[in-house]
């Protein structure tokens, strides 16, 4: 960590020029003597990214930020904040400490949080940064997290750790068991130091194929923010062996659509279907990648368009955890007198069960993206393709 970047000057010029032309600095002469135009860029670029994602450290003075990758790479403060929400206790080591997004607001429900962190550059810039951000009740370790919980003979309420998910041979990966560490290998060693366990993986893992690898999972997260799945995170409880609930979560500023739900409840689920009546709806992200298709309609009682359209239906408007509609027409699917009726126009088209891509519908049907009016492309209960003409709610 150069500390010349915290030099009054320095942290002037990263501030004053967020959108400076990158590539131009890089081929300039050095602005200051003591710190390179790379590590000016390097800066920049972070901080840029932080503003939206990191606001606190982007709004607090003398912050040091690592590479760009490693702040795209950090939970944002919004599902950092969510992840503190429903755990606390006296202590918490987290193994894969990284820029310490998670475990600044862990200490906001810990007496003590261990930070460990591969990275001795990277461990270092967040122990200073938390030091300029008053925090006190972190201890740093840099080295193997699993070698520190090797020599240690504390115990910890909550262990966290978020694996890194790229392999040398394999470039990204999505299996467990390919992530370092490997939190499957090494699961009986993990709960030797805590009884409870918080991993953070890709929304890419597949949830039926990350409980194959794991055992003693007692919940699963899917946080999605603004419709847009970021993580899930895999609560393991040492000698849990009871059924795995599913916990769907849609951050939308101070708004937080939940669903929660068992696989035997999703798996034995018995939704109604019936054909399009006044209202639309469509589960956000965060259900549609946990697979609840059954209970989000059971739940709110509504009924469903079809057993793999994944859209529902009701006379009255009800709050739901996604998109609402209202539908002004149910069309059924004749491309000449839909092109007739749509040539020329605009609309925002959504498939869900329907045969033809989107960009196949609009070159063929002659629809322009964007307006104000909502066509979806799908299939009814009884197995008709369709199209629904909304205005959203």
């Amino acid at each position: 960590m150069n500390k010349a970047l915290l030099d009054r000057d320095v942290q002037e010029f990263i501030s004053v020029n967020l959108r400076i032309d990158i590539n131009a600095l890089l081929l300039k002469k050095s602005v200051f003597e003591s710190v390179t135009n790379k590590e000016l860029a390097e800066q920049i670029l972070a901080k840029s990214k932080a503003k939206t994602k990191l606001p606190t450290w982007f709004n607090a003075e003398n912050i040091i930020y690592p590479s760009k990758i490693s702040v795209e790479q950090t939970s944002s403060e919004v599902t950092a904040k969510y992840k503190s929400s429903f755990i606390s206790g006296k202590n918490l080591i987290d193994l894969t400490g990284g820029f310490g997004i998670d475990d600044f607001y862990f200490l906001e429900v810990f007496d003590n949080v261990v930070h460990c962190e591969l990275n001795e550059e990277l461990s270092e810039i967040t122990q200073h940064n938390f030091r300029n951000l008053g925090v006190d009740n972190c201890d740093f370790y840099s080295g193997n997290g699993l070698e520190f919980l090797a020599n240690s003979e504390d115990q910890f309420d909550w262990m966290y750790l978020d694996p890194s998910r790229r392999s040398e041979i394999k470039g990204k990966v999505f299996l467990m068991k390919d992530c370092l560490p490997n939190v499957p290998e090494n699961l009986d060693f993990l709960f030797e130091k805590a009884s409870n366990i918080m991993m953070k993986t890709s929304p890419l893992v597949d949830l039926s194929k990350g409980l194959s690898e794991l055992n003693q999972v007692k919940e699963i997260h899917v946080v999605a923010v603004k419709n847009e799945v970021k993580e899930l995170l895999w609560i393991l409880e040492k000698n849990f062996d009871e059924e795995v609930t599913i916990k769907t979560i849609n951050l939308i500023g101070e708004e937080k659509q939940k669903l929660a739900f068992s696989l035997s409840n999703e798996r034995n689920g018995d939704p109604q279907y019936s054909l399009p009546l006044n209202y639309l709806y469509e589960p956000n992200s965060a259900i549609l990648k946990s697979g609840g298709f059954n209970q989000v309609g059971i739940q709110y009682g509504l009924t469903k368009l079809h057993q793999h359209s994944h859209l529902y239906t009701s006379e009255n408007l009800i709050v739901f955890p996604g998109r609402r509609f209202s539908i002004t027409e149910t069309l059924e699917y004749h491309p000449k007198s839909l092109k007739k009726k749509f040539s020329g126009t605009k609309a925002n088209i959504t498939i869900r069960n329907f045969p033809i891509k989107v960009e196949e519908l609009r070159k063929s049907l002659k629809i322009k993206d964007g307006g104000e009016v909502y066509l979806f492309f799908t299939t009814n209960s009884e197995n008709n393709k369709i199209v629904l003409v909304c205005d959203r709610v």
